[in-house]
């Protein structure tokens, strides 16, 4: 194994394991820290963790006993994976679990990047954008678990580490990979380890990547990764690893948790033309509604059907005031989790999940072990195979065209 990444939570692990094979890795996406060596072969490896909003400490302690299996498979170089919307709150889990790397390595001069621009995140002067909107106007701020209520990523980054942010403005990124190895070292003797590095152009990352090629560590969405694999061309056979990907026939369902105004956009066009079951706080927490009742409506519907809590702020607001943040969203994954498990013993071959938290509830209750990746739905989005009879598709809040739900089921059902 070459590259090494830790993903914090499964939708973007995915992501970044679409980004990987693009690119000419053969990529394997693991769940949870593996208990045996990988399979020879693997060029890139992903552990993906459930670590994004887990107390500190433990995420801290997840990533670097992932960081400890990745280099007893012999990574020369390790990738920490965000979200591209940098989704955390004022005391992490981005910040320290980046410091807590970096010292285990000894890496400095690492990069924060959680650019990119095929789904409209672009970094500007340290100022991330969601297309032309500050990432606090674009819908970020009302995040039931992450609100982000501050575009400046280098002013919150701050608040979660014990050292200092450095900065690689777009007017040196613009000059490619030399000014920005010169600009790294400046940062470097002025003390700041995490630098904040803009990015408005794919060809930014890939400058990007050049520019990092002999450094240990590297942190940021999975556009980052897009410059990654010249950097270890002359180790890697393209000559075609692998089978070739291959389409799942049967039956196709949805669970959708993210509360995101692309998600919600999606669900409100899904409903119109197919079977939809709300799933409201109110029902869970009153145990009207379980896994199991969820599983059994969309088994009794015909077409693709969609189970959903997907809802407006002011929605998310009154379900936390009444019964407290933590409790729903807790109870929430594990109606999701439970409901993922009755479906496939059902006969569900297709599974579409929307939201991080609800991805890796249900990639963690199904313990596929690992996950295959395969083609792309929509940028950011590949489907992945979690066994010889089931395919899913973990799609970030925010991914994803309106329509991401129709067309993932038939992309999931086509062969090549």
């Amino acid at each position: 194994m070459l590259l090494g990444c830790i993903g914090d939570d499964f939708t973007g692990s995915s992501d970044l394991g679409n980004t990987l094979t693009k690119s000419g890795f053969h990529t394997v996406q693991y769940v949870g820290v593996p208990g045996e060596p990988a399979a020879p072969g693997v060029e890139a490896g992903i552990v993906a963790l459930k670590s994004r909003t887990i107390p500190v400490r433990d995420a801290v302690e997840q990533s670097l006993a992932a960081l400890e299996w990745l280099r007893a498979q012999g990574c020369t170089q390790f990738m920490f994976k965000y979200c591209s919307t940098f989704d955390s709150t004022p005391e992490g889990n981005i910040g320290p679990v980046s410091e807590a790397l970096a010292q285990a390595l000894g890496a400095r001069k690492v990069i924060m990047c959680p650019a990119f621009p095929a789904a409209g995140r672009s970094i500007c002067q340290g100022h991330l954008f969601v297309g032309d909107r500050l990432l606090n106007e674009s819908g970020m701020q009302n995040h039931p678990l992450t609100p982000m209520v501050d575009a400046d990523l280098r002013r919150w980054l701050s608040s979660q580490i014990d050292g200092t942010v450095g900065h690689l403005p777009i007017e040196v990124v613009l000059q490619g990979p030399a000014a920005i190895r010169d600009r790294l070292t400046a940062e470097d003797e002025a003390g700041h380890r995490l630098i904040v590095a803009d990015a408005i152009r794919d060809d930014d990352l890939f400058a990007l990547g050049k520019a990092v090629r002999d450094l240990p560590l590297l942190t940021g969405g999975s556009g980052i990764a897009m410059g990654l694999f010249d950097n270890f061309a002359e180790h890697i056979d393209r000559s075609g690893q692998g089978a070739a990907w291959r389409g799942q026939g049967g039956r196709a369902a949805i669970l959708s948790g993210s509360c995101s105004t692309a998600t919600q956009n999606q669900v409100a066009l899904h409903r119109r033309d197919n079977p939809a079951l709300e799933i409201t706080a109110a029902d869970v927490m009153a145990g009207r509604m379980t896994g199991q009742t969820i599983a059994d409506w969309a088994m009794a519907q015909p077409g693709l059907p969609i189970a959903y809590s997907t809802a407006d702020a002011q929605a998310v607001a009154s379900a936390q005031t009444a019964y407290g943040k933590d409790a729903v969203a807790h109870r929430m994954e594990q109606v999701f989790a439970e409901a993922a498990k009755a479906l496939v013993a059902a006969g569900v071959t297709r599974l579409i999940t929307a939201g991080g938290e609800t991805s890796g509830a249900v990639v963690e209750a199904l313990a596929p072990g690992s996950l295959a990746i395969g083609p792309e739905i929509d940028p950011g989005v590949p489907m992945v195979r979690a066994s010889e009879t089931l395919v899913l598709a973990l799609k970030s809040g925010n991914f994803g065209a309106p329509d991401f739900f129709a067309k993932a089921a038939a992309m999931m059902d086509t062969q090549p």
